[in-house]
């Protein structure tokens, strides 16, 4: 009994694999079907309105963050670290974002080693924020769901979580797959 175990387990392991590959492929080529990115990764809160949150400013600030602030405008939403080497990449094209006044930008400074160390790298760097959340403990990017740093979301007039870019943010992405999502929602 054992030695036909031994030699049907290889095919068995074989047969598991074959489907895993095939239903990937088939949910790949659904993906390209529908003209998604296959690279991107989904979110349960697209279409959904911000969830309610609230967080305490960073340090040398007087006002954080809520999903209120949110309210009535069309935003991006920044989850960003000064531990993050990807946040540091983006931050130039944030802060032409600022200084051409394309859109208003809000930053959730998440899960920084000490309180300082943001406030310190945006002074050295530069703010592109119109409010930042201080989120030690992840209130805020469990609300959005973040995978990790840096993550983008496009919020509409209604607050609700329209799109969402994960990695940097650079001139191709924002020229490409969030300005046109930006233009459409203005027209609406």
């Amino acid at each position: 009994m054992k030695t036909r175990w031994a030699f049907y387990s290889p095919l068995l392991i074989l047969i598991i694999l074959a489907f895993y590959l095939v239903t990937g492929v088939d949910r790949l080529a659904e993906r390209l079907e529908m003209g998604l990115d296959p690279m991107l990764l989904d979110s349960v809160l697209i279409n959904k309105k911000v969830p309610e949150f609230e967080l305490p400013p960073i340090k040398g600030t007087n006002k954080g963050l809520s999903n209120k602030d949110l309210e009535n405008q069309i935003v991006l939403v920044n989850i960003f670290g000064s531990w993050c080497v990807a946040c540091r990449a983006e931050h130039p094209f944030l802060m032409s974002l600022k200084k051409k006044n394309v859109i208003p930008i809000f930053g959730i400074n998440w899960r920084e080693p000490d309180r300082t160390a943001g406030p310190r790298w945006l002074k050295k760097h530069g703010d592109p924020y119109t409010l930042i959340g201080d989120d030690p403990k992840s209130v805020g990017a469990i609300a959005f769901g973040v995978t990790g740093a840096p993550e983008t979301f496009v919020v509409d007039k209604n607050n609700i979580i329209r799109f969402k870019h994960a990695g940097p943010i650079t001139e191709e992405i924002w020229k490409h797959t969030l300005k046109p999502i930006l233009n459409e929602l203005r027209k609406k």
